[in-house]
């Protein structure tokens, strides 16, 4: 439901944009078009799929708690795939993060091994996921918009997705269980997940991937103490404070990135300047 959702919507929002959506000026789709969006989205079933499955084992705090790890992959994937640089001070203000999610994922009391995999592997397909389509948004030649990649990825996940019900799913279960209210759970929920991965790809546009996975941990220590008011979830001290800890190190994090952003720029100064002064001298 989630992807057939963002399929409908997005296609209303390529085509009765609403302000949110501006055409792309170029002759044709970008080179390797349906392979990027195939490969996305393929990548954006198995993040909603996997995440789910963790949630049928553990609790919503303890999901979210494994998940903050995620600057981590980011910092390592961008790395490799768009060649991003992250500077020693940003790197260590991850450690906290790390540091208070091995607290929460030690003393969770809702620890299971399986949840724990399936929330580890959503993890990182998501983190692949963001930093590939940054690459995409962000390219220098070809730039997919937002709209487009919510749109495009999402029928092909849908596409990838139908198979995978068929094999996966009691249908007859479904049947009998399927009323109205569940339905129009499912319809609630498919609409809200829209909106929230079109504006993840939107801000996507604007910041770094590691940014970005920063900034969802902060929603993510949100989620945790959201799930433990509304469900009850038990939680120990030392996996309170391993919330508090994993909070501390995004702040950390924003003073880092700030503090490795001026010395980035220093040193291209004093790169300058030494240039310049070399130059001079050969003048002379």
């Amino acid at each position: 439901m989630q992807m057939v959702m963002t399929t409908v919507f997005g296609f209303i929002q390529m085509y009765l944009p609403l302000g949110m959506y501006t055409p792309v000026n170029r002759e044709g789709k970008p080179p390797n078009f349906w392979r990027n969006m195939i490969l996305v989205g393929t990548m954006r079933f198995s993040t909603v799929v996997l995440g789910l499955v963790a949630l049928k084992f553990v609790a919503v705090s303890f999901t979210e708690t494994v998940k903050s790890s995620a600057p981590l992959f980011t910092v390592i994937i961008s790395h490799f795939l768009i060649g991003e640089f992250t500077g020693v001070y940003t790197v260590l203000s991850l450690i906290p993060i790390m540091m208070g999610l091995a607290l929460c994922s030690a003393y969770e009391l809702s620890f299971n091994i399986q949840g724990f995999v399936a929330a580890l592997a959503t993890n990182l397909t998501e983190c692949i996921q963001n930093v590939y389509s940054k690459l995409l948004i962000s390219g220098e030649k070809y730039r997919y918009t937002p709209a487009e990649l919510q749109f495009y990825t999402s029928i092909a996940s849908v596409v990838v997705q139908v198979p995978a019900c068929y094999f996966m799913m009691d249908l007859d279960k479904v049947h009998r269980t399927l009323d109205i209210t569940l339905f129009s759970a499912l319809l609630i929920n498919g609409i809200f997940f829209h909106f929230q991965s079109i504006t993840a790809y939107v801000l996507m546009d604007y910041i770094s991937p590691v940014t970005h996975s920063v900034a969802n941990t902060v929603k993510r220590a949100f989620l945790i103490w959201l799930s433990v008011l509304l469900f009850g979830n038990p939680v120990t001290f030392l996996s309170g404070l391993g919330t508090i800890v994993v909070t501390i190190g995004v702040l950390l994090y924003t003073k880092a990135k700030e503090h490795d952003r001026h010395l980035l720029e220093m040193r291209e100064i004093y790169r300058k300047d030494a240039v310049d002064k070399e130059l001079l001298v050969r003048q002379l």
